[in-house]
């Protein structure tokens, strides 16, 4: 499989690239949980770290093929330590009294279905971003709109997620075209969330970053939040700066030791074969332009099999110098996703940084 050793322009960190096919291979199952997306990480306390996934394959697997399968809006996995492997993880979601599986998370209001996206564990408790999401009018695999953004908090998250309690309050800024929890980032007990808004541009619509921060042990009091603008922070949500365009509605945002730079990984255009990086020296930029650091190789398999989903995950690192990416590989053709379960799951590469040029 080999590496590539990506060149940034004078003044950047110096990096490689390398697959890791053994992460993946734990996400091979067989029974029960076969497949989901989304795959965002948060740690969790005693070393534990906890996966979210949007829709999500229950059923089996026979010959390479999903048999018997159920499609849920989302589940959980906890893993134990900072590596994947078959042992390591323990799978999480609601079974009705038929024995049918549903999905852990529901809106309280009945409307749509929660998609997960990021997170913190804070001494307050777990703290998750949830998009609300219901059916419309759309191509297969994209008929779906947003509806809203809810901050769940779950106040025992030592137990199993099948005995949470959570609740959910929906962030008064969110709407079908503003969203909150791309990524979430604590630094000097600041949590710094991330997210997106959709504005059309020459005819289309593309996404731009926006940022919020609040203290960490008050992210629950939406009065404590503030949005980063140009003039600074400032209360309110209209006057919150882009801080970069060309975003996707999944991203990570770390700081990177190694680097000394603050790192967003993300899929080009939210769905294309090429996974990119930019690099900031604080929270809120300025950003670089994005340098792409890896192709997938699975959009080359089918024309029918797109990629997203890019994030990484400093949960899962080993040093200080070196970021673990996911990814994930799904097709607009739902026949092709239950005839291929090697598609619809994590897959893992790691970038390794290694000081500037």
């Amino acid at each position: 499989l080999g590496c590539l050793v990506l060149l940034a322009c004078q003044g950047q960190p110096r990096f490689t690239v390398a697959v890791l096919p053994d992460h993946g291979a734990a996400f091979e199952r067989t029974s029960g949980w076969t497949g989901g997306d989304g795959a965002y990480t948060i740690g969790l306390e005693g070393g534990r770290v906890l996966w979210l996934f949007g829709d999500t394959f229950v059923g089996r697997v026979d010959a390479g093929r999903r048999i018997d399968s159920r499609l849920i809006n989302n589940s959980v996995a906890v893993q134990a330590g900072a590596t994947p492997t078959e042992t390591s993880l323990s799978f999480f979601y609601k079974t009705h009294a038929s024995g049918a599986p549903a999905a852990l998370f529901e809106p309280a209001d009945g409307v749509g279905w929660f998609w997960p996206y990021h997170g913190l564990r804070s001494a307050e408790g777990l703290f998750l971003f949830l998009l609300q999401v219901e059916a419309a009018e759309g191509p297969e695999a994209f008929g779906f709109r947003l509806v809203a953004t809810w901050l769940g908090k779950v106040d025992n998250p030592g137990e199993a997620p099948e005995r949470w309690n959570l609740s959910a309050r929906k962030i008064p800024w969110g709407d079908e075209r503003r969203l909150f929890g791309s990524s979430v980032l604590v630094r000097d007990g600041i949590a710094y969330v991330y997210g997106t808004v959709d504005e059309t541009i020459a005819g289309v619509v593309a996404k731009q970053v926006i940022l919020a921060r609040a203290p960490a042990e008050r992210l629950w009091d939406f009065s404590a939040w503030r949005f980063f603008s140009e003039e600074g922070w400032v209360a309110e949500v209209e006057r919150a700066s882009r801080i970069c365009g060309d975003a996707a509605g999944e991203f990570s945002v770390s700081f990177q030791p190694e680097a000394g730079r603050y790192v967003m990984i993300f899929t080009e255009g939210g769905l294309s074969e090429h996974m990119a990086l930019r690099f900031a020296p604080r929270p809120e930029g300025p950003w670089g332009q994005p340098l792409r650091f890896f192709s997938c190789p699975e959009a080359g398999w089918d024309p029918r099999i797109f990629c997203y989903a890019a994030k990484g995950h400093p949960e899962l690192a080993a040093g200080a110098g070196e970021l673990i990416v996911t990814y994930v590989a799904n097709a607009t053709d739902f026949v092709l996703l239950e005839s291929d379960a090697r598609l619809y799951r994590p897959r893992f590469v790691k970038i390794a940084f290694e000081g500037f040029h």
